[in-house]
């Protein structure tokens, strides 16, 4: 039996139990600063190795996509009909693709909208691809059945006694009953395995049947109410610590396949990724689903891409939370990583989404800006106000004075509420905005809210628009579309009347502007000529669909590199 303290997990056997050790072994492997902060970066290939622009995952032949709308995303705002691509790039746009010829692969896409792919500018997918047990990704689900529907589905396969889980990103204002399903639905859906739903960082959480029964006689035993909800905080904390500590490293890659195959079945080609609240060293059951150990979590991720099997871009940025002045941490970070080291699927990224506590203010944090100039790095932080945002700027612009940071895109996320005055002292020092979009799932009207229109007519070059999924918001970046088109949040309210932009604007924020970000503009975001071939076939058209239908717009196609990573 599979022992948890003293208590059995129903379906476990003494391989589970090994399989239990190993995983504490590995997550409780406490690294050094120095060898750890330096693992990102050593562990991936650098620029130009064999591994560089995709060829890690085997661009096909010459592939011509034909008779087609495709948005290319240029200066111009071009649609032409086709594409062709080779060796993983955009060979021909438009007028000058063949439609025939010897080791040449034809796509009609029969008059369907294709759009480059979509970018995440800012994103916790690495968190995602950590999740334990069976993961299914719920936040398109409309109501309870389809959420039964997708647990059903994910349940084929899965060993006795391991857990299906469905773990941030969607809240209860996403599906028709304006909640998640009871225990009697989820035993409904899945009777004979143990089922775990649980809800942004820290709960709450819900179960079935056979969940209660081990989380309840568990070594940490956890209250579990009659209709399978769990307590948020310590109690929901807590039953995930119970499904973590069972994780081994080959669960955590299978995790991490499913958030890039999930990734690629929403158009989501590229993230930039903002690490989690940093926790090194051994699980403990007060640690909520934010919290990873910020230097292990790469780990699953890299395995995959050292397999030849990432299937969609990752850039990984790095957040650091020391109170301490000296900031013995990041400066150890950035003595032993370099910024935009890898190749073109994994790479690493800038300090952020913060460098130091105090959203601009506080002695460690304005020393930590001054530590990441001095090291010229791409620097990231949020502003979750006005003052916050004031703040920032002003110190942007003094260690611009001192060191000089117009050239190293130091940036700002969040912005709630911006004024054109600061937004053009951003603009002036290099920098761009990137504004949130995940007041959709659960924002109300007169909250702090995301200035976009305000935003793109100050001018500021690049602002783009981030989800910030996966623990408050969800993956899918068309629900940031709708919500950036319409103000209205999952529940139908206007709640950001005034700040809409046109669709042409929101998806050139979600591509060609967020690529800009991750310093890849030369590469991706767009569909022009020698540019990675990434690119998205709709199954309705974007731009013409009743608003309403945007957030329910799927990929029947998407392309990394000039390979097909998704097709329905």
């Amino acid at each position: 039996m599979h022992r948890d303290g003293d208590r059995a997990m129903p379906g476990f056997g003494r391989r589970d139990l090994l399989k239990a050790g190993a995983a504490a072994g590995v997550v409780g492997a406490a690294a050094g600063v120095v060898g750890a902060a330096a693992g990102v970066a050593g562990a991936v290939a650098a620029p130009g190795s064999a591994s560089a622009h995709g060829s890690s995952h085997g661009p096909a032949d010459r592939i011509a996509l034909v008779n087609g709308r495709i948005h290319t995303m240029d200066k111009r705002g071009s649609v032409v009909n086709a594409v062709l691509v080779e060796d993983g790039v955009f060979a021909e746009v438009g007028r000058d693709v063949p439609r025939g010829g010897p080791g040449l692969k034809v796509i009609d896409l029969r008059g369907r909208t294709v759009v480059p792919g979509i970018i995440e500018g800012h994103v916790h997918i690495v968190s995602l691809a950590n999740r334990p047990g069976y993961h299914v990704v719920i936040e398109n689900a409309r109501d309870v059945r389809e959420i039964q529907e997708l647990l059903a589905k994910r349940r084929r396969g899965v060993p006795r006694g391991e857990f299906v889980t469905a773990m941030g990103g969607w809240h209860p204002n996403m599906f028709a009953e304006r909640r998640v399903p009871t225990l009697a639905e989820l035993d409904a859906a899945v009777p004979d395995r143990p089922v775990l739903l649980f809800q942004n960082f820290s709960g709450p959480a819900r179960t079935n049947s056979l969940g209660k029964a081990f989380l309840e006689t568990a070594s940490i035993p956890v209250v579990v109410a009659a209709d399978g909800t769990i307590a948020a905080g310590a109690q929901s904390n807590a039953a995930l610590y119970h499904l973590r500590v069972r994780q081994t490293f080959e669960d955590k890659k299978r995790s991490t396949r499913d958030a890039m195959a999930y990734s690629a079945s929403v158009g989501l080609t590229a993230s930039l990724d903002q690490v989690l609240f940093p926790t090194p060293g051994p699980l403990a059951p007060t640690q909520s689903l934010s919290n990873l150990d910020h230097y292990r979590m790469y780990d699953p991720w890299l395995a995959v891409h050292a397999d030849g099997d990432a299937i969609v871009r990752l850039q990984t940025n790095f957040l650091h939370n020391q109170n301490d002045v000296n900031l013995p941490e990041l400066k150890e970070r950035l003595r032993n990583v370099f910024p935009l080291f890898g190749d073109d699927m994994l790479m690493t990224g800038a300090i952020g989404e913060w460098g130091a506590p105090g959203d601009g203010s506080g002695a460690a944090w304005l020393e930590a800006q001054r530590v990441i100039a001095q090291a010229r790095w791409r620097n990231t932080n949020r502003a979750l106000s006005l003052a916050q945002f004031q703040n920032i700027v002003a110190a942007y612009e003094a260690v611009d004075a001192e060191f000089g940071i117009k050239d190293l895109r130091w940036t700002v996320h969040h912005v709630p509420f911006v004024t054109r005055e600061l937004l053009d002292r951003l603009g002036a020092l290099g920098g761009s905005v990137q504004v949130g979009t995940f007041r959709y799932p659960s924002g109300t009207a007169g909250a702090s809210g995301s200035p976009l229109r305000s935003i793109l007519d100050s001018g500021i070059p690049h602002a783009g628009i981030h989800m910030d999924g996966v623990h408050i918001a969800p993956l899918n970046p068309f629900f940031g579309l709708y919500y950036a088109v319409t103000g209205r949040n999952a529940l139908g309210d206007l709640i950001n009347d005034g700040e809409q932009v046109t669709r042409a604007e929101a998806l050139r924020m979600f591509t060609v502007n967020n690529a800009w970000h991750l310093s890849m503009e030369d590469r991706i975001g767009s569909i022009e000529k020698g540019k990675l071939a990434d690119l998205v076939v709709l199954d309705r058209d974007y731009f013409s669909v009743p608003a309403e239908d945007i957030k329910r717009i799927r990929p029947v196609l998407t392309m990394v590199g000039g390979k097909v990573v998704h097709e329905r």
